[in-house]
């Protein structure tokens, strides 16, 4: 369970301290880290939101400054699981960390 009954999120960290937590291990895993781009890039194109891609064979989180941050923590999580599974791991990390890595997300 990601989220209590009341708002809170699981083992006393709030999601803000989640994504610190997770943006900190994707550098330290090479990923590249962008936040930001709220807008549209054109008239005829939907709004900017949060993805992975990889940019000359790095790569590269994108977080939307409009997505919320269970959306930012879900897209690094994602990313993490995907492109570090070995580094993640192999590392010691908080439980509620930990429950937003682990795939079944229980």
């Amino acid at each position: 369970m990601r989220k209590c009954a009341g708002g809170g999120t699981v083992a006393s960290m709030d999601e803000a301290q989640i994504l610190e937590h997770l943006l900190e291990l994707a550098g330290e895993a090479g990923m590249k880290v962008r936040a930001g781009g709220s807008g549209r890039l054109g008239d005829d194109l939907p709004p900017v939101a949060s993805g992975v891609c990889r940019v000359r064979g790095e790569l590269w989180v994108v977080l939307a400054e409009g997505d919320g941050l269970l959306i930012q923590i879900d897209t690094l999580a994602d990313a993490l699981r995907t492109h570090a599974a070995q580094f993640i791991e192999d590392r010691h990390l908080p439980p509620a960390v930990r429950t937003f890595l682990d795939p079944l997300g229980d």
